[in-house]
């Protein structure tokens, strides 16, 4: 989804096209992987980071487009609103002082986009969902100016037969209302982190990101509020679930197999049974037809993605054109820093490389159903929650890191022959932070209830708390 398109509205005969075509390259694909061709260059990590555009005050400023002419840096790029850009970064090898480069990096594309929007007397934020955000800015006025978001809506809108888009999430409180566009969608930003693999490790991989979405999702929550309503401590993840609200074909529209999906199960033999229920079960978004050869695999990528998995299999290309697969981690939110984002990417690939190498693979040890149940109880209760973990032992996730993941976490760094520096700093900071408990969503609601609940005197804070690079475990509330 993060490629242009031609145009934005299509015909019968663009779909009947482009389902052939996708069928083809499935084909292929399964060539591919039946016969070895995927590269085997893996322990390589990278990220995207959604970020808000904001006024002085903190409320959504619809610059991005203003701000990108002028930043002229082709890493970032706009997202589906007029408030949001995407940082992009290029990939690191996982060993050394990887995660040090990675903030040094992040960091100074950071610095450049906020001295940029200075300029235009605005700021830049990482947070899940704004709490200064309001229903009536999640307008089509204010999506960005490209084609494929405004095919993307149309054609949710043309599957959904016209019907309105139902938010209805219970957490604290209740929010439910209706909306008839997919910007919805723009007010959910996320730290999604890539894990390039090798293939005979790809299933093993996917399958650990499954297992390990619970504590990471509880870990990193900081989307507490939307709307002025005190939801989920990660609202981000019912919010995007019902957003872009389209099941699978005809007849099943309703179904189990929803566009944004925690998943139908882990996989057996290959991350290819993903790209055959694709190409099975899920009728074409944006039938944009590609007249490059079938090895692009370009309009198996395209549909791939608009299936928003929250762990995602992606297929690119190696310098030498050589195709190797990656594993995209969705769930962890923008924020609250950029120091406490790459202490949330360490854990990720520690847990990662753990868990891919153990002896016994955990997803003979956690049915798919606990992995599923996991997630939202741990997107809706933070650090609070009490999940099923591998031998069906049950506990709080708060304990479950103190005494088994962080360990882990270490362990798998040290594989990665990560320097040992790296390994106490950022492992440090998820240590500190859980033994307080102090994510970024406990800080906005022990502030709130502090501070008399006022949302936009909460942000204002919270910027600057973010402005002052401490992690969050560090902010205080008076």
């Amino acid at each position: 989804m993060g490629q242009e398109i031609e145009a934005a509205r299509f015909t019968a005969g663009n779909f009947v096209e482009y389902a052939e075509r996708l069928r083809a390259e499935t084909a292929l694909l399964e060539e591919w992987f039946a016969s070895g061709v995927f590269s085997p260059r893996d322990r390589m990590g990278g990220y995207e980071l959604e970020a808000w555009l904001v006024d002085s005050e903190s409320r959504p400023a619809p610059i991005n487009e203003v701000f990108l002419k002028k930043l002229k840096n082709p890493m970032v790029v706009p997202e589906l609103a007029r408030f949001n850009v995407e940082l992009n970064d290029h990939p690191q090898h996982l060993w050394g002082s990887a995660f040090s480069r990675f903030e040094a990096s992040l960091g100074a594309t950071w610095q450049q986009c906020t001295q940029c929007a200075a300029e235009l007397d605005s700021h830049l934020m990482m947070i899940g969902i704004l709490p200064t955000l309001k229903e009536g800015q999640l307008t089509q006025a204010n999506m960005s100016n490209l084609k494929r978001y405004r095919a993307l809506n149309e054609q949710v809108l043309r599957l959904r037969e016209g019907r309105p888009l139902q938010l209805d999430i219970r957490g604290q409180e209740h929010l439910k209302l209706v909306h008839n566009s997919v910007m919805l969608e723009a007010a959910t930003t996320s730290f999604q982190l890539h894990l390039k693999v090798h293939p005979k490790n790809a299933s093993r991989a996917y399958n650990a990101a499954i297992i390990i979405s619970a504590p990471m999702v509880a870990v990193a929550a900081n989307s507490p509020y939307l709307f002025g309503h005190t939801l989920w401590d990660e609202t981000r993840v019912p919010l995007f679930e019902q957003s872009v609200s389209v099941g699978g074909f005809a007849g099943a529209s309703q179904g189990p197999l929803r566009r944004v999906t925690f998943g139908s199960g882990y996989v057996r033999d290959s991350v290819l049974e993903c790209f055959v229920e694709n190409e099975q079960h899920y009728p074409v978004l944006l039938p944009m037809r590609y007249h490059d050869g079938l090895e692009q695999m370009s309009h198996v990528r395209l549909h791939n993605g608009t299936i928003w998995r929250w762990n995602r299999p992606l297929i690119g290309f190696d310098y030498d054109g050589m195709p190797h697969l990656r594993i995209e981690h969705r769930v962890v939110p923008g924020g609250p820093t950029i120091v406490d984002m790459i202490a949330n990417a360490a854990l990720f690939f520690g847990l990662m490389q753990a868990l891919m190498t153990a002896e016994v693979p955990p997803e003979q040890r956690l049915d798919f159903a606990h992995a599923r149940d996991n997630f939202y109880t741990a997107a809706r209760y933070g650090l609070d929650s009490h999940i099923t973990w591998l031998d069906e032992g049950r506990g709080s996730v708060q304990s479950l890191l103190q005494e088994q993941l962080l360990p882990m976490a270490r362990h798998g760094l040290q594989q990665l022959e990560i320097d040992a520096k790296d390994i106490d700093r950022y492992l440090g900071i998820i240590e500190a932070r859980v033994h307080c408990g102090q994510t970024g969503a406990a800080w906005q609601r022990a502030f709130m209830a502090l501070h008399g609940g006022d949302l936009t005197e909460m942000t204002q804070v919270y910027r600057r708390n973010q402005e002052s690079r401490v992690p969050v475990h560090e902010w205080r509330t008076t």
